[in-house]
């Protein structure tokens, strides 16, 4: 029992900081959107939406299987 209980907590550290990385990424990427800052196109903006929703799929497929590696990298 108290090796369940270490996973769970490995668990949930590493998941509790992954998370708040991706979500200040995530938070990041909308800093992007100041077009006095920056110029890019709707297509840029379809992009980076389509590869974190993919990232997303992914992660909920990863969940309900033990299979894939998803190793891709985005690039517009």
């Amino acid at each position: 029992m108290a090796e369940l209980s270490e996973k769970r907590e490995k668990f949930v550290r590493l998941a509790e900081g992954r998370t708040q990385s991706a979500l200040d990424a995530i938070r990041k990427l909308g800093n992007l959107s100041n077009r006095r800052a920056y110029e890019y196109s709707d297509s840029d903006v379809k992009k980076i939406l389509k590869a974190l929703r993919d990232a997303t799929s992914d992660i909920e497929r990863k969940f309900g299987s033990t299979s894939g590696d998803g190793a891709d990298k985005f690039k517009l």
